[in-house]
């Protein structure tokens, strides 16, 4: 298990983190009626998908960290703005278009549900001609893990032996990662939490350590 495994473990740690603070906020604070959400739900899923479009900002956080935003939106002149005021007030600036492309590798990931019977050792061998990165078992569940451009090769053989696919995502994880004191980090913080409260926002990713 290598570089990238260790970066989407940590990345999972940090999300639970702040779900679990997120419900513990809104268990606290919010007291809708049951109508107001059946109301909101249902003009959320009412809206038409085909209107979004998907849109990725890169940016520079404070001391020097590289940030890589996925949205999603029906509204690119909204999101950009808002997330150029993220940036500007977490003490950021939003850049160019894929100016941080090269500090990133582009991944897929699949997480296969575990079945009975695998031998991981053969797993392995069979998926070589898919020019795979890693694969292992995490628990109840098999990922695999490569680089973007071999998403269909991958997707194929699983779906050919009859495997579950649980999950799918692109990632983009860091070529090196930027060590920063704990103060900074705060910093940096600051801005990612920022932009991923943004309602368009739906990746978030960065080099720091």
């Amino acid at each position: 298990m290598g570089r990238a495994f260790e970066y989407r473990k940590a990345r999972k740690l940090k999300r639970w983190g702040n779900m679990a603070r997120t419900f513990t906020r809104i268990g606290r604070e919010i007291d809708m009626p049951k109508e107001n959400v059946e109301r909101a739900i249902k003009r959320a899923t009412s809206k038409d998908t085909s209107d979004y479009k998907e849109v990725v900002y890169d940016g520079k956080g404070p001391h020097g960290v590289a940030v890589v935003v996925e949205t999603a939106t029906d509204n690119p002149t909204r999101t950009v703005a808002n997330i150029r005021a993220a940036f500007v007030r977490g003490k950021g600036e939003l850049g160019t278009m894929g100016m941080n492309d090269f500090l990133f590798e582009r991944k897929c990931t699949f997480t296969v549900a575990w079945q009975d019977g695998i031998d991981m050792d053969e797993l392995e061998l069979e998926l070589i001609d898919c020019d795979i990165d890693e694969v292992f078992r995490d628990e109840d569940e098999i990922v695999v893990s490569a680089d973007f451009k071999n998403y269909g090769p991958i997707s194929k053989f699983l779906e050919d032996k009859g495997m579950e696919i649980k999950s799918f995502k692109f990632e983009r994880i860091p070529l090196t990662l930027r060590e920063l004191t704990p103060e900074e980090q705060e910093d940096v913080n600051n801005l990612l939490e920022r932009l991923e409260n943004d309602d368009d926002v739906v990746n978030v990713f960065h080099n720091m350590a």
